[in-house]
């Protein structure tokens, strides 16, 4: 890792000194509709992200706080997974994520478990026909392990570790009887969450 990088992306983060202003600074940019797959020091120069990229930013900002860098995926059917970079205060977990809708962003610090913060984005993960479409959470990804790719301040594409979370375990979090009975997310819902979302980088569910 060049130590000239890593300095430049802890000047970068400085002022992000809060879970909070972490999750104000993702949305603050705009979102990125593209595959690629940014390092958190790409995403500061050049100002946007996607899930993956946000949760591996906010991941790399908790650190610089004193948090080890995690991230969970949360699994959809018919939809995008989505990534959140998971803390905890108090024992209690929080997440902070980017994402093209407005409901499934930040998580204040008040749910007892994975599960428990997992199930908060339930009825607000829904596709573009209105379906409820989360299924399950995966343990916490601890990205150090990924320290010597230096996933923080690469130029490379990090879309190896978007491939890594689909190896990890998962846990449900319904059943399928559950999923047969589940109701369309209600119109206003609908429009609140996709209010302001670039269509370019929205799933098209079949």
């Amino acid at each position: 890792m060049q130590v000239s990088d890593k300095s430049e992306l802890l000047h970068m983060l400085k002022p992000l000194d809060s879970p909070h202003k972490i999750q104000e600074f993702l949305d603050s940019i705009p979102y990125n509709a593209t595959k690629r797959t940014l390092s958190p020091l790409l995403v500061m120069k050049v100002r946007m992200a996607h899930c993956m990229d946000g949760g591996m930013f906010a991941a790399a900002a908790l650190r610089q706080l004193g948090y080890p860098p995690l991230i969970v995926d949360l699994s959809a059917e018919n939809d995008d997974d989505h990534i959140i970079a998971v803390f905890r205060e108090s024992n209690c977990w929080g997440a902070i994520a980017k994402s093209n809708t407005t409901v499934l962003r930040f998580r204040e610090p008040v749910y007892r478990s994975l599960r428990e913060l997992a199930m908060s984005y339930f009825e607000m993960y829904y596709n573009l026909k209105g379906h409820k479409s989360l299924r399950s959470y995966s343990r916490t990804i601890d990205l150090s392990r990924f320290d010597e790719r230096n996933w923080e301040t690469t130029d490379e594409d990090l879309e190896f570790i978007g491939d890594y979370t689909y190896t990890v375990r998962h846990y449900p979090l319904v059943t399928k009887k559950q999923i047969l009975s589940l109701n369309n997310v209600p119109k206003y819902l609908y429009d609140a969450g996709f209010a302001g979302a670039d269509i370019n980088g929205l799933y098209k569910p079949v």
